[in-house]
């Protein structure tokens, strides 16, 4: 019989998964020593899939005002400001696979968060891979070796690996937890839940 799983799907640009990162933190916590806690990246947006305008910043901004009021987690605003903007995840999705690989889960759950930070908080923009490894530093994590296997193949070919099984398991909103009980049966909560909610559910399984 196997130990029982808890997988995280997010991705480090949706605010709902910044809203849903201290009920990440506190079930990582107290759920570690009889859940297998992981991290796969669900991918939000592409390169170009959203236009800079000023439809689409009023959207995503009213998206960060309701995440804040529900969740009390801080945003700063200075990105709507911008005359210009690329929304695209995939760089932060994978430069958190690559953290992963190469230094581990607990190091992949720390980037996460600094990243989150980052782009949340300070209003960086964690689309720039130099941006990325700047933050990476904060964590204290090798940069040159984090660089060379970002660009690389298989960093590619992971990052897809982890879309596609968040899919699979029909996590097709962020923040997404499946958990998964000693017979590998599964249960997968999408969106947003609290910690109440969360430890309700989770007992309930």
């Amino acid at each position: 019989m196997s130990k029982k799983e808890l997988i995280f799907v997010v991705d480090p640009m949706c605010s709902w998964c910044w809203g849903f990162a201290p009920v990440m933190e506190e079930l990582r916590a107290t759920l570690s020593d009889s859940y297998d806690l992981s991290l796969v990246m669900g991918g939000l947006r592409t390169k170009g899939e959203m236009i800079w305008d000023a439809s689409s910043k009023e959207y995503l901004k009213g998206h960060w005002e309701e995440v804040e009021k529900r969740t009390g987690q801080t945003f700063r605003y200075s990105l709507f400001e911008k005359e210009e903007f690329e929304y695209d995840t995939y760089p932060s999705c994978k430069a958190i696979v690559t953290v992963r690989e190469l230094f581990g889960m607990k190091s992949a759950f720390d980037y996460l968060h600094t990243i989150q930070e980052a782009f949340y908080t300070r209003g960086e923009d964690v689309t720039n891979v130099d941006v990325l490894i700047t933050v990476l530093k904060e964590t204290g994590l090798d940069s040159t070796l984090f660089k060379t296997f970002f660009q690389s193949e298989r960093a590619e070919l992971l990052m897809q690996h982890d879309f596609a099984k968040a899919r699979s398991m029909g996590a097709n909103a962020f923040p997404s937890v499946v958990i998964i009980d000693e017979e590998g049966h599964m249960v997968c909560q999408k969106g947003y839940r609290s910690l109440l909610e969360m430890k309700k559910n989770i007992e309930g399984i």
